[in-house]
């Protein structure tokens, strides 16, 4: 770290915990527990015109555990319910590793279970699609699996999945979390020349790989975005492979990336200026294809 880059860092946090300290109630039990819904028009060029107005409600970073994210994660699943959306994506981290646990860890594992048992309650038009993150890799990827896959989750991990409508299709690629093997080459394999992809994947800063290929949107999570969030500053702390976007909506190369906040807290039950966030994405076919 350098010297400018320890400078913003502990004026960052300095800053960030005088902020928390005045803010009390706010930042650990308001914010963190009322989720909000963001919606956003995302133009893909390849996509087919019967498919404009398609919508996908995502969600990201649970972080199970049964007093502080059970709260918001109850509440976003409302959120999505009253949104009737085509389809959900949940793009990670269904459990927590702690910072000194070992790999794997059964005990986090096991709380995929109830977090899957929430998630079931999920209501959209065409189910759920799901990704793994680190967190789920570090515990036990194939129990947090079979926990999600046991409620109709389905779960891709460097695989396809083709989504139908009015004789024209939208290709969804999921990967692993960068923490595993990502390998984009198998998730869009077999993956017809022409036709949409968006790829679901936990880490954002994967974009800079996405958009060498022909893929329309990358939907990604793992940020938090930083939990907390200074205007003018940004956050003190993000983490590896959410440096560069941290949060919202951006266009890498050619390719539109949105990166979501989270649902869910790590290390302590913080958020200020940070809100949970349920994210319902409108798909908007381009002109040129006759939209």
């Amino acid at each position: 770290m350098s010297l400018l880059t320890r400078r913003k860092f502990l004026l960052s946090a300095s800053i960030a915990s005088v902020g928390v300290l005045g803010l009390g109630t706010d930042a650990v039990v308001l914010e963190p527990n009322h989720p909000k819904l963001t919606k956003v028009e995302i133009a893909l060029a390849r996509l087919p015109a019967a498919l404009d107005g398609f919508t996908i409600a995502q969600l990201s970073d649970f972080h199970y555990d049964p007093f502080f994210s059970v709260i918001p994660l109850r509440a976003a699943i409302e959120i999505v319910n009253q949104a009737h959306p085509d389809l959900v994506v949940l793009t990670g981290d269904f459990v927590t590793v702690g910072m000194f646990a070992k790999i794997p860890d059964p005990k986090a594992a096991r709380e995929a279970e109830p977090c899957a048992q929430l998630l079931g309650g999920l209501r959209s038009r065409l189910g759920s699609l799901a990704v793994l993150g680190n967190h789920d890799l570090g515990a036990d990827p194939n129990l947090v699996t079979d926990a999600l896959q046991s409620q109709g989750i389905r779960v891709l991990r460097n695989r396809p999945r083709v989504i139908e409508q009015g004789g024209a299709r939208l290709w969804f690629c999921g990967l692993d979390s960068l923490d595993g093997t990502p390998r984009i080459d198998l998730g869009l394999s077999g993956i017809p020349s022409g036709e949409p992809v968006i790829v679901l994947v936990h880490e954002p800063d994967f974009a800079d790989e996405s958009c060498r290929h022909p893929v329309d949107l990358q939907l990604s999570g793992h940020s938090h975005g930083g939990q907390i969030w200074i205007p003018g500053i940004g956050a003190p702390w993000l983490p590896r492979f959410a440096r560069k976007y941290p949060r919202g909506q951006y266009r890498v190369g050619a390719m539109p990336l949105y990166t979501n906040i989270g649902i869910g807290t790590i290390n302590v039950p913080v958020r200020w200026n940070c809100t949970p966030e349920v994210t319902l994405v409108t798909l908007r076919a381009s002109r040129a294809n006759g939209a």
